[in-house]
């Protein structure tokens, strides 16, 4: 749901050909700790199979309930998904109240079962400028599984991370200009505590789907050292076999943090 969907005619396969996994896969280490997603290609999954764009949104909803069964099972503590950004606004009326309305519908479907599972569901994002009955039932659905620690889910709607930097830079600057705050003690820290994913620690993998090898305006400060997982495979294609793919990726990789070889 996350970017613009510029390709007109991928090819996509159908999701009945997903291969099963065992929960947890026995050839992966636990982990990692946070796994962040920009859930790509709803859109031309569905015209690639001649139907309206709602009805990829729509197909997206299950590979979400699948990677959040994976990822918890794995021993992944944070799943983050790039679920609506700050330029998705610039879609049709239509498709926006369409989006919305099924992100009612899942949230408040889910809840229960979130519950359950350890499941701890987290909004960010501008989230004033959402329908007020999706503004509800996130806050219920947070509240309901507020206690939950086994992994959280979090969902970035109406996110972008350049007006995120932005709104952190504003509240700092109007605390150093009331004098409650000396300029000399900004810091990383700082700022962090300042962005809307303030409490959520840094992703260690981004993986996006769809075929584009961007990040689109997603995290741009908390993946720093991130590593990128990119493949062609649609989202609502997307399984936990390629979510095993993408650890295996990862847990392959030698992460130095800018030291020496």
């Amino acid at each position: 749901m996350s970017d613009k969907e510029s390709r007109d005619t991928p090819a996509a396969g159908p999701a009945a050909k997903r291969k099963t996994t065992m929960f947890p896969s026995p050839d992966l280490p636990r982990g990692p700790d946070h796994v962040a997603i920009i859930m790509d290609g709803n859109g031309r999954w569905a015209t690639a199979r001649g139907l309206g764009r709602s009805a990829g949104h729509q197909a997206g909803a299950e590979p979400v309930r699948t990677i959040l069964k994976a990822a918890r099972n794995q021993g992944v503590r944070h799943l983050t998904l790039y679920t609506f950004s700050t330029e998705n606004w610039g879609r049709s009326q239509d498709e926006i109240d369409n989006l919305f309305s099924l992100l009612v519908r899942y949230v408040d479907s889910e809840t229960l079962e979130l519950l359950s599972s350890g499941v701890r569901l987290r909004a960010v994002g501008d989230l004033g400028r959402l329908p007020r009955p999706a503004r509800d039932a996130l806050a219920a659905a947070e509240r309901t599984t507020g206690r939950n620690d086994v992994i959280t889910l979090t969902l970035a709607l109406s996110y972008g991370s350049r007006a995120e930097i932005v709104s952190a830079a504003r509240e700092i600057a109007r605390e150093v200009k009331s004098g409650g705050l000396d300029p000399e003690a900004v810091d990383e820290d700082m700022l962090s505590g300042r962005l809307w994913t303030r409490g959520l620690p840094d992703p260690d993998l981004l993986i996006r789907t769809g075929g584009d090898k961007r990040i689109s305006n997603f995290l741009l400060w908390q993946l720093a050292y991130a590593e990128l997982h990119f493949t062609e495979t649609l989202w609502p294609d997307f399984g936990e076999a390629d979510f095993f793919a993408a650890l295996s990726d990862f847990h392959g990789r030698q992460r130095r943090y800018g030291r020496a070889d």
